[in-house]
């Protein structure tokens, strides 16, 4: 008898490591908004006293900003490290010209993203030049199945789709995408090789997806272009779709792909 695993259960940390584990939840705590020692111990489920002494060593250590004992804030030497895990990724480096020169051409917003946590992770952004403000950042997370770049990661794990979908909340999804829609256009964009969001994620905004492979064929990561609606009719998107596919191809060229997804 075969035994489902649920992965979105946390694990239990390594023996010996419990105290590591709870100071890495205050930081992820703090990441989320905790600004308080109060907030910070019940969203990390640790005890008052002990999440206090954890705060002052992470302060001490630079990873926690702190002004007169609150006002909780990631720290100087999250910046720093979060800057080099960016950096000895190679895809972001060479990513990076690639996708300047196409807001550059194109005029509108540019995301490189990667799949973390079951969840969409913007790890680069190049704005547009016409002056439409979107609230995607650089380390921001957004659910799969409502965005275009995130439609793209899943283009290869047609048994992952219907499963993604139910295990985002009702407050996640769009009004307008139901399970029926979203599933069909998840098997027309597994075809073409390129996804969009038809303002599933931000009303206004829409994008053309398309997914990076590395040189085993995997899907690593998923360049997206976006802009507000009256830029983004039907017609653009349609032929939008050509560009970020061979965008994204020369990208993954350069990470090895030979055109076979094994």
């Amino acid at each position: 008898m075969s035994v489902e695993v649920d992965e979105s259960a946390p694990e239990h940390p390594p023996a010996g490591t419990l105290t590591l584990a709870r100071g890495l939840d205050i930081l992820r705590a703090v990441g989320k908004g905790a600004t308080t020692l109060n907030e910070v111990a019940a969203s990390a489920n640790i005890g008052k006293s002990a999440a206090q002494r954890m705060v002052k060593l992470l302060v001490q250590r630079g990873f926690l900003r702190s002004s007169h004992g609150t006002d909780f804030s990631l720290g100087p030497a999250l910046i720093e490290l979060g800057f080099h895990a960016l950096y000895q990724s190679p895809v972001p480096v060479i990513a990076k010209p690639i996708l300047e020169e196409l807001a550059r051409k194109y005029q509108d917003t540019v995301h490189l993203a990667v799949e973390d946590e079951a969840q969409v992770l913007y790890v680069d952004k190049v704005p547009g030049t016409r002056g439409a403000q979107m609230r995607s950042r650089v380390g921001q997370r957004m659910p799969l199945s409502r965005t275009g770049i995130g439609k793209a990661l899943l283009l290869d794990s047609p048994e992952r789709w219907e499963r993604t979908f139910d295990s985002e909340s009702p407050v996640q999804q769009s009004s307008t995408q139901t399970k029926e829609g979203f599933l069909s256009r998840m098997k027309i964009y597994a075809e073409e090789g390129t996804a969009l969001d038809l303002e599933d994620n931000e009303p206004g905004i829409r994008c053309v997806a398309a997914p990076i492979r590395d040189g085993s064929g995997k899907v690593i990561a998923a360049i997206s272009m976006s802009a507000t609606n009256p830029y983004m009719p039907d017609e653009r998107m349609k032929a939008l779709k050509g560009v970020m596919g061979a965008t994204a191809a020369q990208i993954s060229r350069k990470l090895g792909y030979s055109g076979t997804t094994f």
